[in-house]
């Protein structure tokens, strides 16, 4: 079973925009409501494809209801916590294509919500203990409410760790850091994130693989790290690949790297290889990104580009 824990839960509502001026009423030419939140986003594009998972983390109110129903319709199994304040709702804007086809880009405005107390985080490890001898794959991450320190990942990875289940983990500065520290099977850092782990710029694929291979030396932990426009790097214990991106037209690219944790987590939960979930979740992230909502994808681009993506060997 694939499990994924989320402390911090959302919905995104994403707007499309021609332009931003200030103090004008700008008119929206479209708005998506879509999930939100790392390992509920992986959660929602698993059951696009078909895939069951366990999704479990802290929701509050009625935002919190409305995660709970969008993953239930895809064939998710919730076990949300009952918080108090509220599910975080952020906000999307995505600058449509100007005259020339240029993408103009994309501001993410986030929310912190959630109120989440000592009795709560009892709650959620007692769920979560129960359901470890259940799960082959867990996937955590993302940012924390009010009322968690980052050690709250040190405790779930150590945990599953002692249980011997693999776990994918993705988060910023100073979680990823309290989370490497268990030592997790994989983390999925994008360059920036990479760059505030590390404390130095990752202009390119080079200085990412030499950075990959400090954290494998230093932890035994793999980082899949994804560069954006560039690609990615796969930095595995013994072997690393360049995942070259495909030549789509993105239209929102919020979500995409939720779907390379998809693709990895459904891949070693049927036993397959790590270079299949590898294919699989760039094709996930690739077809995330044909849509505006965030981590919204159809499994008909899935399937057409899993076999389009390339693992060159690398260096």
């Amino acid at each position: 079973m694939i499990l994924t824990v989320t402390a911090n839960t959302t919905i995104d509502q994403t707007l499309m925009i021609s332009a931003f001026e200030f103090n004008r009423t700008i008119r929206a030419s479209s708005s998506t409501f879509s999930m939100g939140g790392k390992p509920t986003d992986a959660s929602y594009i698993l059951g696009a494809l078909g895939i069951t998972s366990h999704a479990i983390g802290f929701a509050a109110g009625a935002l919190g209801e409305k995660v709970t129903s969008m993953l239930a319709a895809r064939g998710v199994t919730t076990d949300f916590i009952p918080v108090d304040g509220e599910t975080r709702l952020n906000t999307v804007i995505i600058y449509e294509r100007g005259a020339d086809d240029t993408a103009r880009g994309m501001t993410t405005i986030t929310t912190n919500t959630l109120e989440v107390s000592t009795g709560h985080v009892h709650q959620l490890m007692n769920l979560y203990k129960s359901l470890l001898e259940r799960v082959s794959v867990i996937v955590l991450g993302g940012t924390l409410p009010r009322g968690l320190t980052p050690s709250f990942y040190t405790d779930l990875i150590g945990l599953a760790n002692a249980r011997g289940v693999t776990t994918i983990f993705d988060a910023d500065q100073p979680n990823l850091s309290a989370g490497l520290a268990a030592r997790p099977t994989y983390i999925k850092p994008n360059q920036f994130e990479l760059e505030r782990l590390v404390g130095a710029l990752i202009p390119d694929f080079e200085a990412a693989y030499h950075a990959g291979k400090q954290i494998v030396e230093a932890s035994g932990t793999q980082p899949i790290i994804t560069l954006g426009e560039l690609g990615a790097v796969a930095v595995l214990t013994d072997r690393a690949y360049l995942i070259p991106p495909l030549p789509i037209q993105v239209v929102s690219a919020g979500g995409a790297g939720d779907g390379v944790l998809a693709g990895i987590a459904a891949s070693l939960e049927q036993g397959k290889s790590i270079e299949d979930g590898l294919r699989l979740g760039f094709a996930c992230a690739a077809a995330v990104c044909l849509l505006p909502g965030t981590a919204d994808c159809r499994p008909e681009d899935v399937a057409r580009f899993v076999p389009q993506i390339e693992l060159r060997p690398y260096p």
